[in-house]
């Protein structure tokens, strides 16, 4: 699903982006400085939903690409090249000769929108936040062809929820982030599993690990984000721990408001850290726990989606 070939994005070619970034590469089982570790090989480019820039940024660091409106909060390239973005007031597609050719605007009493994703049915994905929280699935005339009345726990919209994903099995997989939860829900609006985040082994509620990132893995785990408890960790099917990455595990606290998260297909993780203002703002872990890309350019990702790996578009499942 959303599998990307960047040799068509936006006419743009791959010798564009044969330019390093910087790169670190540490040794696992040990406390690492961020900034005495060896550079590596490893260059990606990615787009990037943030409040500086929502656009693609190349292999070298370069913006290739501009949507020209900042601060959005979920975007992914296409099969088909085109560029879909979702802000917190409206959802656009743009073609390669950056032409809308889909948009949703958010419906009142609703005050924000979360996510959006295009699904293999050719609808578009969208969460509403607000008066009236849901998860919505919008056809290509804008018609909301299903609706799904959500549970987040809270009154405070801009908290009720972020990265929704469909599964293969037609449910919902929805993080709530002041419910401490992640909710699989039916398309009735039934939830029929529930996914806890504060869990006593990985701090209580006290560490605040309000689930923002969900992600069904193809080995049926679910792998999360935990915004201000500085967690990426992976769940089995009962909910049990079974892999978990934090500040913990490196010098210089690379966590700092983890948001958007992505499985790579070689079995790494890249992660978001939001907050950032210096340093640190994207960086992928082995599930070792050794760190083998980061980058530290000016854009901070609230989400993203990696494109390239040293000049070659990533195979294999980029979103689930």
């Amino acid at each position: 699903m959303n599998r990307f070939n960047f040799t068509s994005v936006l006419g743009i070619s791959l010798a564009l982006l044969l330019l390093l970034s910087s790169c670190t590469d540490q040794a696992p089982d040990e406390r690492q400085s961020q900034e005495e570790a060896p550079k590596t090989s490893i260059s990606h480019s990615f787009f990037v939903a943030g409040p500086v820039l929502t656009g693609i940024v190349g292999e070298d660091g370069e913006v290739i690409w501009d949507s020209g409106k900042p601060a959005a909060r979920d975007g992914y390239v296409l099969d088909n090249s085109h560029v879909l973005i979702c802000w917190s007031d409206e959802v656009k597609e743009f073609d390669k000769d950056k032409r809308v050719v889909f948009s949703y605007t958010l419906q009142p009493p609703n005050k924000e929108l979360g996510t959006a994703v295009r699904l293999d049915n050719g609808h578009t994905m969208i969460t509403e936040l607000g008066e009236e929280p849901k998860l919505i699935e919008v056809d290509r005339d804008g018609q909301v062809q299903v609706e799904v009345p959500l549970q987040p726990d809270t009154d405070n919209a801009h908290m009720q929820t972020r990265m929704a994903r469909k599964l293969s099995n037609g449910n919902y997989l929805v993080p709530h982030l002041l419910a401490f939860a992640v909710k699989e829900y039916t398309p009735n609006g039934e939830v029929v599993k529930t996914f806890k985040t504060d869990l006593e082994e990985l701090g209580g509620r006290e560490a605040e690990n309000w689930p923002f990132t969900a992600i069904r893995l193809d080995n049926g785990n679910t792998l999360i984000n935990l915004t201000h408890g500085n967690k990426t960790v992976e769940l089995n099917a009962e909910g049990k721990v079974v892999w978990k990455v934090s500040n913990d595990d490196f010098e210089g606290a690379p966590f700092d408001d983890p948001c958007g998260a992505q499985r790579l297909p070689n079995g790494n993780t890249v992660i978001a850290s939001y907050h950032a203002q210096e340093g640190i703002k994207l960086f992928e872990v082995t599930p070792q726990k050794e760190m083998v890309w980061q980058y530290e350019g000016p854009y901070r990702a609230h989400h993203f989606q990696i494109l390239t790996t040293d000049g070659e578009p990533l195979t294999g499942p980029v979103l689930k």
